[in-house]
């Protein structure tokens, strides 16, 4: 029976994530920095099959007590899906550097992270990684550096790490959504560090996190290597490379109300 580590589980997508990896017949292990949010989303599942650890996902020490309550328990890793978040909406000149530390920290440095202290138990199932990126991290989005920063990043690393652990037999699906109905939206932060006062713009449809991770779970089936789900968003990413000027009008029209 597969085991599957899912970061951010207590909500979003990362709990509609937990919901179809539990249908399969998944072994799970869940965790978010809510700990009462995933202590009952554990009991919503209410099986042996499912833990719930909660913890801040930046402390490697929350990584260590992951990874061997995974080995202990279940006895192997077969899947890791790297999904906890967070983001900001505000103009990069008004954000305090400490908003954009914290983006970074769980967004690009958490999931490396948690995925190196992970690879000696993902080589012994010759498992598969999935890392939750975003289109944000193939196109500039206003009022969202810090954001763009961080999953631009996140993209990288894991393509550099794909080419180096083929050889070790473990397979990787980077996922790139565009703007989707979960509460990393909710609960994104302002620039002063606290949450946001004003709502989003968006750029095309917005998706369920159900309809996103039935998406995910059937890439991971078919062994891909990419996911970009919505191509309205991909469209625009094109557009970012052929007409950049084209496209920052067009952003910067979209997004003013953010911009103040």
């Amino acid at each position: 029976m597969h085991s599957v580590l899912i970061t951010g589980a207590a909500s979003g997508l990362g709990w509609e994530l937990a919901r179809v990896y539990y249908a399969k017949g998944c072994n799970l292990l869940l965790t978010d920095i809510n700990a009462e949010g995933l202590a009952k989303r554990v009991n919503e599942l209410g099986t042996k099959r499912v833990l719930g650890l909660a913890g801040d996902i930046t402390d490697p020490a929350l990584h260590q007590q992951l990874l061997h309550t995974c080995a202990e328990r279940f006895g192997r890793l077969d899947v890791l899906i790297n999904n906890a978040g967070i983001t900001h909406r505000s103009p990069t000149m008004q954000t305090d550097p400490a908003v954009l530390r914290k983006v970074m920290a769980v967004d690009y440095q958490a999931p490396v992270e948690l995925t190196l202290r992970a690879l000696p138990l993902l080589r012994q199932s010759r498992g598969q990684i999935i890392a939750i990126g975003s289109m944000a991290g193939w196109m500039p989005v206003l009022g969202r550096a810090g954001y763009c920063a961080a999953k631009s990043a996140l993209s990288q690393f894991f393509e550099v790490l794909r080419a180096e652990t083929t050889r070790d037999g473990i397979r990787m699906l980077l996922v790139y959504p565009s703007f989707l109905d979960t509460p990393i939206e909710q609960n994104a932060l302002g620039g002063d560090g606290q949450q946001a006062r004003h709502g989003r713009s968006t750029i095309g449809t917005i998706r369920g996190a159900d309809w996103m991770a039935a998406q995910i779970l059937s890439a991971q089936i078919q062994g891909r290597e990419r996911l970009f789900p919505d191509r309205g968003s991909w469209l625009a990413s094109l557009l970012w490379r052929i007409a950049p000027g084209f496209y920052y009008r067009k952003m910067s029209a979209r997004f003013a109300a953010e911009m103040g």
